[in-house]
């Protein structure tokens, strides 16, 4: 089995906070992300279990990132937008077996520092 070089994030925070996701990712070299509008559906008793009162409007920010710089950014979400913070954002990520669409550097890039790890 191959070793992937590249996760995605996602992160799941309520409307409006996706700038504050951005800023957390880049701070730590994520290039960028897509937002997706999205609606909540927790019932009453998933309020009472994370003590927040779930906002029913959603933004889904997904950012592909090289997986030596994921647990980073994933520590930033959770300081920036984290369920404590008005964002009361989730993130987590998963391997990314294929990519298509960059640029020749960012292959490169992931390809040096995957090389590095092993």
């Amino acid at each position: 089995m191959s070793a992937t070089k590249f996760e995605v994030i996602f992160c799941i925070v309520n409307s409006g906070f996706s700038d504050e996701v951005m800023d957390a990712a880049r701070r730590f070299g994520a290039k960028g992300g897509t937002v997706i509008r999205a609606r909540g559906t927790a019932n009453p008793e998933a309020e009472s279990l994370f003590g927040i009162a779930i906002q029913p409007e959603k933004e889904i920010v997904m950012i592909l990132v090289n997986k030596k710089i994921k647990n980073d950014i994933l520590h930033s979400l959770y300081s920036a937008v984290g369920l404590n913070t008005p964002g009361q954002g989730i993130a987590f990520s998963m391997p990314v077996e294929s990519v298509v669409g960059l640029t020749v550097t960012d292959e490169i890039k992931a390809e040096g520092t995957a090389d590095s790890e092993n």
